[in-house]
């Protein structure tokens, strides 16, 4: 397993067989409660469960990243960042060439209390890619930069920067949280056509801050988060 020792920059600001559904929209119900995922484990034990997802879960999502046919590269390159004290996280991002990177700080292995929770968290990151929320960022950065600043045409070249700059910031934003439920939802179908258990593996929500429903925030509510898990899980 390779070792991270300088992140790549363009990581996602916000932190998946084939012609899937669209991810459902959260709506009131059932709510996975949750249940004793076990006691901490080693670090030996965490590390064993992440190579065991990566074996299991890096085909099926490569296979499915073709199928789809949104990105030109569908080799996941899967690294850990083993810095000393690294926060717990995990984010999906590009190299130079386009190759999709999927990062996961020491700190998220050791604090998934099973395999189904680490294959979990790594099926949601590589569904990122397959849905190319990446270049849909962009492009809406791109849109809202042009909008805004547009706005402020008649302004100095300082107030155009400036407009254009929220514009981006607004735009990329605005659609992160939905972008966080596709993920979601297309991560539970990667995970569980790997053999791992979604409903088990989203335990992992409720040992994280919820975001609640912030204005402009890059992560939607964890229970609706498990609401789009639950109901995905339901059609399989």
């Amino acid at each position: 397993m390779r070792r991270l020792a300088v992140l790549f920059a363009l990581a996602l600001a916000a932190c998946a067989p084939v012609n899937m559904a669209p991810p459902p929209a959260p709506t009131a119900g059932v709510i996975l409660q949750p249940t004793d995922p076990g006691g901490r484990i080693s670090p030996n034990q965490a590390m064993a469960n992440f190579q065991t997802a990566v074996a299991r879960v890096e085909p099926v999502a490569e296979r499915l990243c073709r199928q789809r046919g949104n990105n030109s590269n569908c080799d996941f390159l899967i690294l850990v960042d083993d810095r000393p004290g690294a926060p717990m996280n995990a984010y999906q991002t590009l190299d130079r060439n386009g190759r999709p990177v999927i990062v996961f700080t020491e700190r998220l292995i050791n604090e998934a209390r099973n395999v189904d929770e680490i294959a979990f968290v790594l099926a949601h990151e590589a569904a990122h890619h397959i849905e190319g929320h990446i270049a849909r960022q962009q492009q809406n950065a791109v849109l809202g930069a042009t909008l805004i600043g547009g706005l402020a045409g008649g302004g100095s070249p300082e107030a155009v920067r400036s407009a254009q700059q929220l514009g981006a910031t607004v735009a990329a934003r605005a659609y992160s949280k939905n972008f966080e439920l596709e993920a979601d939802a297309t991560g539970t179908r990667v995970a569980h056509a790997a053999g791992f258990n979604p409903l088990r593996g989203a335990q992992f929500f409720f040992r994280i801050p919820d975001p609640g429903n912030r204005f402009l925030g890059t992560h939607p509510a964890n229970a609706d988060r498990l609401r789009v898990v639950q109901q995905v899980a339901a059609t399989l």
